[in-house]
């Protein structure tokens, strides 16, 4: 039976995300961005939090836990960073699975924004959850770890099927694409952009995204291409993607 994920906005440019088992009627809310937030949604729905699984230790993303697992009783997942700021029932790593009910979820190493972090892949309903290592049209700070490293950790995202759904932490697109049309002037940017835009301006939604539609269209994904256009032609891959980042990071547009 498939996962149902349930996504609402949380603090000033958050997602909050629950995931239920259909099969069990298990639910696992990922990260805790906002616990008054999760709670009510979990009321709203009726559902039974079974896990929280924490992509990283920020605060955005972990800070919730003490609250969410008082009201609920859920187990804490995650990689051992979160003990900065929580305690875990559970450290996993790449290479570990976490069940929720029937689901199957892979973690992912994807440090690079933080040393630790870690993405959860459900195989079988093609979806992803990947907190703040890729974004619509983006990708996560390098706060603690090095461009090589966090290329690697988008190269293992960019390697799960096109299909698979991504749901990334943080409503950020609208200024992604106006940094990506300053480096790509590819048809599927332009058009991708202007969709991106219109639906801004409606108050909706532009997450969750597709890998698919992250290799065709985010500049982080396509450094290696764009490598002349940020003074980096010539360079190993990781080298491209540091340009790319470096430029968004000065970007004021």
């Amino acid at each position: 039976m498939p996962l149902t994920v349930h996504q609402f906005p949380c603090l000033a440019d958050n997602y909050g995300f629950l995931a239920l088992d259909e099969a069990s009627g298990l639910a696992a809310c990922i990260d805790t961005p906002e616990s008054g937030a999760i709670l009510r949604e979990l009321k709203a729905l009726g559902w039974r939090l079974e896990l929280i699984l924490n992509t990283h230790w920020h605060p955005d993303h972990a800070g919730g836990n003490a609250d969410v697992q008082a009201a609920t009783g859920a187990k804490i997942v995650g990689p051992a960073e979160v003990t900065r700021i929580s305690p875990v029932d559970r450290e996993v790593r790449g290479g570990d699975f976490v069940m929720l009910g029937e689901t199957r979820f892979e973690v992912i190493e994807t440090g690079g924004h933080t040393l630790g972090h870690i993405a959860y892949h459900d195989a079988d309903d093609a979806i992803a959850f990947v907190g703040d290592t890729l974004f619509a049209l983006g990708c996560g700070r390098l706060f603690e770890g090095k461009p090589d490293q966090m290329w690697s950790s988008l190269q293992r995202l960019a390697a799960l099927p096109d299909e698979t759904t991504v749901y990334c932490a943080h409503e950020y697109t609208a200024s992604n694409a106006r940094f990506a049309l300053s480096v790509d002037d590819s048809p599927a940017l332009k058009a991708r952009a202007e969709a991106v835009f219109a639906a801004r301006e409606r108050g909706q939604p532009t997450v969750p995204t597709t890998i698919a539609l992250e290799k065709a269209t985010n500049p982080f994904l396509r450094a290696p291409a764009l490598a002349g256009r940020v003074g980096a032609a010539g360079r190993a891959d990781h080298e491209a993607f540091a340009a790319v980042r470096a430029a968004k990071d000065l970007f004021k547009g």
